[in-house]
This record gives structure tokens, sequence and C-alpha cells, in this order.
């Protein structure tokens, strides 16, 4: 009975995965999860930009898992992932948070100099827009150029729903909003929801003001 169980023991497969392996094993997938929700959240180029870092990490540690276990085809997807993941990271640690500065920076120089202020057109994408009573009341998620150069004609505003499941558009004038270190207006959240609301896929040519204007 015991040399069968010897003889079993002998034909049985061996793991070859060492402690620091298993520990990658660990850190690759919550790297990558972790990174997958920041980026997705879509807070700005500064948490995208550390998200590659975590995907960098995680792609990096299932390289090393691949390596251990001689999987060939989970390491060259991973080899390949951790150069793109790089390019993430300067793409939007790099270069779009250099951009970003130096909108804020001719902001800043705007409100010091006879000019009429400044607000960086990258900062209106996303924004949060600020009630009357200094709480969020919504996310701004697009705004329409006159093509006359006559400026911005409205903007749009989603509140309501989760994860954009069940939000609800509308449009303001930029006449009822403020730019400067955030985007304000003098309505609170009741007042933004009673507003006609924009079909998600046709929104208008024009809207109150603009329409008077031509």
């Amino acid at each position: 009975m015991r040399r069968r169980r010897l003889s079993r023991d002998r034909h049985s497969p061996r793991s070859t995965e060492t402690p620091l392996q298993d520990i990658f094993g660990w850190i690759a997938p919550i790297a990558t999860t972790i990174a997958a929700l920041m980026t997705a959240a879509n807070l700005g180029s500064r948490v995208t930009g550390w998200g590659f870092v975590l995907f960098t990490v995680g792609s990096v540690a299932w390289s090393t898992v691949a390596l251990g276990t001689g999987q060939t085809n989970l390491l060259l997807t991973n080899g390949f992932l951790t150069l793109v993941n790089v390019v993430g990271i300067w793409r939007w640690l790099g270069r779009q948070a250099r951009h970003e500065e130096g909108s804020a920076a001719a902001a800043l120089r705007s409100a010091a100099a006879r000019v009429p202020n400044l607000f960086g057109m990258g900062m209106l994408v996303g924004g949060t827009l600020t009630g009357r009573d200094d709480t969020a009341i919504g996310t701004v998620i697009d705004g329409m150029m006159r093509c006359d150069g006559g400026g911005l004609a409205y903007v749009v505003v989603a509140e309501g729903g989760v994860g954009g499941v069940g939000e609800r558009l509308h449009a303001l004038r930029p006449d009822q909003l403020r730019f400067g270190e955030q985007i304000t207006c003098d309505l609170d959240a009741a007042a933004l929801s009673r507003l006609p609301v924009l079909a998600h896929n046709d929104w208008p040519a024009a809207i109150d003001s603009e329409i008077a204007r031509d």
C-alpha cells in the first residue's frame, strides 16, 4: 500500500510555482482591476495616467508569472500590453498633463491681466457643475460651439442615473454658467431636473437665446 502511494506521488505533476510567483499572481489581477476602475471613471488626466501606471504593474506581474510557469502566450500578450501601457503613461501623465498645466497657467495669468478671463476648453467636458448651494448637481458632457466664431452656443449637462444609466441631459446657455476654478450656476438640483430633457442622440441646433440671436 505504501509502495503504491509512493509510486503515484512520483508520477504526479509537481508545481513549479514559487512563493514569489504566487505573490505576483495576486498583484497582477488586483493592479489590473484597480487600473480599469481608475481609467473607466474618467476623473482627469492624472488619475487616468496613474491608472496606466497600475496597468503596467499588472502586465509586468503577469509577465513574471508567465516566465515562471512557461506560458508563452501569456508572456507575449502582456509584453505587448506593457508597451501599450507605457504609451498611456506618456499620453496622460506626460503630454496631456503638460497641456492642462499650460491651460491652467493661461487662466491664472488672464485673471491678473487686463484681458477677459480665460477658461480652458479641456476643463469643460467632464467638469462638475456646481449649483447655488455649492453642491455638485451635474456633469458637463459636451459643449456646442458656433461655427461663426460666436463662442459657445450651449453646454450639455447630465444629471441623475447611475454610471450613465438613466441619466437625463439638459442644455444650458453660456450666460447661465460661470467659468473659473469650477463651473457654477444659480440652479439647484431640483431646478436643473425641471429643465427640458434632451434626447441622447438628437440635440437641437440652437436653444432660447441662440434662436433669438439668429
